[in-house]
């Protein structure tokens, strides 16, 4: 490993490269390596792929990982034929895991659409091959409807935590980031897609600033129909989900805590600041194709067809430290850009919560990462340490 080509990059997510000199495509292969542990590719399977891919030619990503994933759906089938229902269901989670990597760098429209539905059904496949306690709800907004998981804790006293993704993320791909360890841990967990994550832009849904609304109706969900107990329900946001989190954190009543990795209150900071720091390097070399087929997809889901109406669309985007009394852990990675640090730091020493933490994760951890993609197990033990505690007080 060597130090990232992004280091002095306003949207810096790593602090070193790991495999692909293109920063986005390298971040987003480490985060395929970090959903080995709870079912993605492992590590042979995952540099497999890469020795397939050319390094920032989007293309060859997409090609690589779509036809590993049919590979795994092959494999899996197989053994369903011999009764190995476990191996199955393993194989199968791999095909969804390589399927949704695929989807990182295709392009919107019938690319992304048709790698987004081999993806919904190697999942649920899976869900229901390894025996998953696994239910699947659509909840209905703004005329549309946001879909989601919920998976119940052998425990119906377990405390329910909801976890929000960021900007590059799916509620299927939260169960590997967070979602299985949690329930492993003690918790029943659900996992939706707010506007603008998942496929729901192509609904016409996008990223929102009041996301404290999605995220209440949610909360109505888990307690109307799945029996989660006001008071005994955890929020969980990462990265872009940090403000989504954020918001809700000083809005919603029914929250024992909130965690965020990490806190995001102002995001239009970040999309200026990156924004005028693509135009400077475009003026010194080229972007590669990885780099402008991300901020295509960025674009589409903030709704937004330029850099312009990007920044004109999530100028109001802001968290108010002031509203937030509930618990609050705030988890900062130290691979993250000093806009990050500077952002999650002044929020956990503005909220006005009475119990609150801050959590630095440094290289030694292995957990530097953006969002602790490189040691999701580490992200799993600071939350379900800080929910312990919270509400082994309140029982």
């Amino acid at each position: 490993m060597e130090l990232s080509t992004a280091r002095h990059r306003p949207d810096q997510r790593l602090a070193r490269r790991y495999h692909f000199n293109d920063p986005d495509m390298d971040l987003f292969f480490t985060a395929a390596l970090g959903w080995g542990p709870t079912g993605g590719l492992d590590i042979g399977q995952a540099f497999y792929v890469a020795s397939h891919i050319s390094d920032g030619a989007p293309d060859t990503w997409v090609r690589a990982f779509g036809d590993y994933g049919d590979a795994q759906n092959t494999q899996a089938d197989a053994w369903t034929l011999r009764g190995w229902k476990r191996a199955a269901g393993e194989a199968r989670l791999k095909a969804f895991a390589s399927y949704r990597s695929a989807w990182q760098f295709a392009m919107p429209g019938a690319q992304f659409a048709g790698l987004y539905a081999r993806h919904q059904t190697a999942f649920a496949t899976a869900m229901r091959e390894l025996d998953m306690p696994a239910t699947f709800f659509n909840l209905p907004y703004a005329g549309k409807s946001l879909p989601g998981m919920f998976l119940q804790h052998a425990n119906p006293a377990a405390p329910t935590v909801l976890v929000i993704g960021g900007a590059d993320t799916c509620f299927e791909d939260l169960f590997l980031t967070l979602g299985r360890n949690l329930l492993e841990r003690g918790y029943s967990v659900a996992l939706i897609d707010l506007p603008g994550q998942g496929i729901t832009q192509a609904h016409g849904l996008h990223w929102e600033r009041e996301a404290e609304r999605p995220i209440s109706l949610a909360i109505d969900l888990l307690v109307e129909r799945f029996n989660a107990v006001p008071g005994r329900i955890a929020l969980i946001g990462l990265s872009l989900g940090g403000y989504f989190v954020a918001r809700a954190a000083g809005y919603e009543t029914r929250l024992a805590t909130v965690v965020a990795s990490t806190p995001f209150p102002d995001p239009a900071q970040m999309f200026a600041l990156s924004v005028r720091s693509a135009t400077e390097r475009a003026t010194e070399h080229a972007p590669s194709e990885a780099a402008i087929r991300s901020r295509a997809i960025t674009f589409w889901k903030a709704g937004a067809a330029d850099a312009a109406e990007l920044l004109a669309r999530t100028a109001a985007m802001v968290a108010d430290p002031n509203r937030v009394t509930v618990p609050f852990l705030s988890i900062l990675a130290g691979g993250d850009s000093p806009v990050f640090a500077g952002q999650a730091r002044h929020w956990h020493e503005s909220i006005a919560s009475m119990r609150k933490s801050f959590v630095l994760l440094d290289e030694s951890t292995g957990a530097d990462g953006h969002v602790q993609l490189n040691n999701r197990l580490r992200l799993a033990q600071e939350c379900c340490g800080w929910m312990d505690d919270i509400f082994g007080d309140a029982s």
